[in-house]
């Protein structure tokens, strides 16, 4: 299935005049950028972040649990609840090598076929028992009724994390694994019903060509939603927020996952990340229409959601 999704990128490539793909991309070592709070050049910022998340890869979801005591699992269901799949979306999930968004949006799809199972055969009351068995057999293996979700992420160790979880949960159906950068996406134009990334935008070099990309692999119609941390509106409580983010959340790294340093950059990416307005400002100018965000624990994080239209 992934080699199907992919077809045409070099069609694509070719396609693109190759001094205007170098400008467009902006390949070369070029302008500076922050990485946390050190000032890098562009390629020194790329290569450092893969490093974090190749360093945390092993250890992400049991940090993820630690530093937000649990509450990431609670902003990724309402993430997907807001989404409100239905069966036959096609899903692209960038920057999701650990399938946290993969795995719960195949349950949302798998309760939907079911309920959906269950109000049929309602309806067909005068049905024999075995045309109710062979009705419920036949949707059974057809659980997700051709939806599919595909992880797209540029770091190896996190997708080799994500299958590795899928294999031992028993998630098979409806699932694949592509490895690709976000700001140049191995994917066709129009391919896609829905477009999430979760805690993985601010880590991107280039966020407007990440949202370029978006659009592009979008259909018509199709729904961009970001989760992401954001920047808290209550003053005391991002005071708070902040003692703990740079004081505590280093510590659990070194402890955790004796990482100091990398923990310590996540914690400075989110303070450097654009905050709810600027990014709602970028989102639309990358082409989508009726884009609107909702803050979860006071701006903690926030979800950020577009159509293209």
């Amino acid at each position: 299935a992934a080699a199907r999704l992919c077809r045409g990128r070099c069609r694509a490539l070719l396609a693109r005049p190759a001094g205007a793909l170098r400008a467009l991309r902006g390949l070369a070592a070029g302008p500076e950028m922050h990485f946390g709070f050190q000032t890098v050049t562009e390629e020194e910022r790329r290569e450092k972040i893969y490093q974090v998340f190749e360093s945390v890869a092993k250890k992400y979801d049991v940090m993820n649990d630690s530093m937000t005591l649990g509450i990431h699992r609670v902003w990724k269901d309402i993430l997907v609840h807001k989404m409100n799949p239905s069966p036959g979306t096609l899903l692209l999930d960038v920057a999701g090598g650990t399938g946290d968004i993969a795995f719960r949006f195949i349950n949302y799809v798998c309760s939907v076929r079911e309920r959906q199972l269950q109000r049929k055969l309602k309806h067909h009351q005068n049905l024999s028992w075995q045309e109710i068995f062979e009705s419920y057999q036949k949707d059974k293996f057809n659980s997700l009724g051709d939806s599919q979700v595909v992880v797209c992420d540029i770091n190896r160790e996190m997708l080799k994390v994500g299958k590795q979880k899928a294999q031992h949960l028993g998630y098979t159906e409806g699932l694949s694994w592509v490895l690709g950068n976000a700001e140049e996406l191995p994917f066709d134009d129009d391919m896609f019903d829905v477009y999430t990334i979760a805690f993985g935008i601010r880590n991107v070099t280039r966020i407007d060509l990440a949202l370029q990309e978006a659009y592009r692999v979008l259909k018509p119609g199709g729904r961009f939603l970001c989760l992401e941390f954001s920047h808290v509106s209550n003053p005391v409580l991002s005071k708070l927020y902040d003692l703990y983010s740079f004081q505590v959340i280093p510590v659990l790294g070194e402890v955790i996952a004796g990482d100091w340093k990398s923990y310590q950059y996540l914690v400075e990416s989110i303070r450097r990340f654009p905050p709810q307005e600027e990014l709602k400002a970028m989102i639309e100018d990358a082409g989508f229409f009726k884009v609107d965000y909702e803050n979860l624990n006071f701006g903690i994080v926030a979800i950020h959601s577009g159509f293209k239209l």
